[in-house]
């Protein structure tokens, strides 16, 4: 193994220059990485996730969609949207075939397994990768020498910003038994400099196999996506707008969060009022940012704003972020409630936030997720910036005209979706006993088909949404697929039996790639020529000039 190569594999923080653009039409496909075949329990960044990649482009597809690639656990139910780190990569998603071929395992090093293809089982397949990541780490040590270690990881850490105090974290839970950093000494859950300095130097072994599971992970992160790029496939990230409170960004810089400073547990965490998804709201428990601080606090919380959004689009091309209207205003719940019915909404940092991340970054090529309680000043807000929004399908036919989400009623810059990770899925809500009958007669009426069966609705809502107004279609797999709701990624306000459903291998075809191309085709959604690009950037330039 190279260590040479170490800078390169960590992506440095600089954008890439893909951006969205509402004046081309476009498509693409909504699958977490988990989701993924692969014959060790979860998706990973292996040969199939390459695939993956042909299968779009085979489809006529620009854009792939995952949720966040952040560590997941057993405590939060493995959702992406708590993990506990906003910049690290999960190693759940490093690929053995990967680390086969940089001679850190060999094939006998496998343990034994016997995976489900449809299910990931989280706790199998972690106990599973971490027997196997241990191995690849063994096998790194023993390959390279002491001096070249010291390098090595010196190199990481001081390139890398977040990376020393994430392993630190990491070592810590393992330490503590995987308590939460509220419960540690209270010199180290303050981050006491010679506390850091002290366990740094205690456990550095397991300090530094948490930096080498990193640079696996972005190596690998990194291949995949330059294959993208070469396939003409953009990679559209989520940014989720909180981070959990056992994190490492938390724990190391708690200044900037609505912290108790005697305890380090919230004052108040974020949530929504009820919504479409409960009646009682949804109560998240994230601590909220001290948006309303003033100098130094102030200026640590922008600063990690921007290290952050730099990460992120170093990874992936386009970034989705989550409950973007927090940025304008946003529900803060006492961390003592029990529901989140009694919050009230304060202000959040509104265009001046996005105008600083701009003077540092440039351009930002952000989706706004923009669904639930949206007021006017949020729609501003998204408009202001020229963000294109979301609109949902299944959110469209509830018999009012004045529907945001009706084909009629949505405009040019945005993305419209059949649904989400968080919806059922298209045929799972046709079939669903709490949808009314009304709603889904409407829904024929509006793609005009009478067809009744359950299982030609998805090919129903496909046809709405490419052939909508809107720039970009994005469409989760389920519904291409036309699965039911044994298949829906997540239930919110449910803690289990969530993001768990896995696209089983057979079931992407070249088949379902014609077919999915006929519509993008039909819609004129295809990319662009070769010859035809540069002709529009030619007449751009010239416009310009």
């Amino acid at each position: 193994m190279n260590t040479s190569e170490t800078s390169d594999q960590i992506p440095p923080a600089s954008p890439q220059k893909s951006r969205f653009s509402s004046d081309t039409r476009s498509s693409g496909v909504l699958l977490h990485l988990s989701s993924l075949p692969s014959p060790f329990g979860i998706g990973d960044l292996g040969p199939e996730s390459f695939a993956f990649i042909d299968f779009l482009a085979q489809s006529g597809q620009q854009y792939w969609q995952v949720l966040p690639l952040g560590p997941t656990n057993e405590i939060f139910g493995n959702s992406p949207y708590m993990s506990s780190s906003a910049f690290a990569g999960n190693p759940l998603f490093i690929s053995p075939e990967q680390l086969i071929q940089d001679g850190l395992l060999s094939t006998a090093d496998l343990p034994e397994h016997n995976f489900s293809e449809f299910l990931v089982d989280f706790a199998q397949v972690t106990a599973w990768k971490k027997g196997t990541l241990n191995k690849a780490w063994q096998t790194f040590q023993q390959q390279t020498a002491p001096a070249e270690q010291d390098r090595f990881f010196t190199k990481l850490i001081d390139t890398h910003h977040w990376l020393k105090m994430y392993s630190l974290f990491m070592a810590l839970k393992q330490q503590f038994h995987q308590q939460g950093w509220m419960q540690w000494p209270q010199k180290i859950r303050c981050c006491q400099p010679e506390a850091i300095r002290r366990t740094t130097k205690e456990l550095q072994k397991e300090i530094r196999y948490f930096q080498f599971e990193q640079y696996l992970f972005f190596r690998q992160w990194e291949k995949l996506h330059s294959y993208a790029q070469k396939k003409g496939i953009q990679i559209i990230g989520d940014l989720p707008i909180y981070v959990g409170l056992d994190s490492a960004d938390v724990w190391a810089h708690q200044e900037i969060f609505t912290l108790s400073p005697q305890t380090g547990e919230p004052t108040h965490v974020a949530g929504v009022p009820p919504d479409y998804f409960s009646d009682t709201g949804q109560l998240w428990g994230n601590p909220l940012y001290r948006w309303q601080s003033k100098g130094a606090v102030q200026k640590k919380l922008l600063t990690w704003w921007q290290q952050r959004l730099q990460a992120i689009l170093s990874t992936v091309d386009i970034i989705r972020i989550d409950h973007f209207r927090g940025f304008e205003s946003y529900w803060s719940v006492p961390a003592e409630e029990e529901t989140a019915l009694n919050g009230s909404w304060k202000d959040g940092p509104g265009r001046s936030f996005f105008e600083e991340m701009k003077k540092q970054l440039g351009d930002l090529p952000i989706i706004a997720e923009d669904l639930g309680i949206i007021t006017p000043a949020v729609e501003k807000l998204r408009d202001d910036l020229g963000f294109p929004g979301m609109k949902i399908l299944l959110f469209a036919f509830d018999d009012d005209p004045e529907n945001a989400y009706l084909p009629q009623n949505m405009s040019r810059n945005c993305v419209v979706y059949t649904g989400t990770h968080d919806n059922d899925t298209a045929v799972g809500w046709y079939l669903s006993k709490e949808v009314p009958r009304e709603a889904k007669a409407l829904a024929r009426r509006y793609a005009n088909c009478q067809d009744t069966d359950a299982g030609h609705f998805h090919k129903q809502m496909i046809y709405l949404a490419q052939s909508s107004v809107a720039a970009l279609s994005i469409l989760p797999m389920q519904d291409i697929l036309g699965f039911g709701n044994d298949c829906r990624m997540n239930q919110p306000g449910t803690a289990s039996n969530n993001w768990q459903w896995r696209c089983a291998p057979q079931f992407i075809t070249k088949t379902l790639a014609a077919e999915l191309k006929a519509s993008t085709t039909l819609f004129g959604r295809l990319p662009a020529k070769k010859e035809e690009k540069a002709k529009n950037n030619i007449d751009n330039e010239s416009e310009r000039g």
